[in-house]
């Protein structure tokens, strides 16, 4: 089986997608393959490093008295998680 895959991959060769050519800001194609790297770069600092907003929004701060028993677990409880696992089954 092995052999079947190494002699279709040899055949095959390297097929690699074609890259895909690339519009500047202005809509012309970039084709050259360093310009591309460029533009992606340019593209993708301009979402990400946008000035902070004059205006930031008003957010409070949630409460974090939440009523959540946070202790150890009882036997009830273990017991009760147990009961409700099928037989055989794994947990999850």
């Amino acid at each position: 089986m092995r052999q079947l895959y190494d002699t279709t991959k040899k055949l095959v060769g390297n097929r690699r997608k074609p890259e895909r050519p690339v519009k500047s800001k202005e809509g012309k194609v970039i084709t050259n393959i360093e310009e591309q790297q460029n533009r992606w770069v340019e593209h993708f600092k301009e979402p990400l490093n946008r000035p902070t907003p004059l205006n930031p929004p008003n957010i409070e701060a949630t409460p974090t008295d939440l009523p959540i028993d946070v202790g150890p677990p009882t036997i009830e409880k273990i017991s009760m998680a147990i009961r409700q696992i099928k037989s055989g089954k794994a947990a999850g």
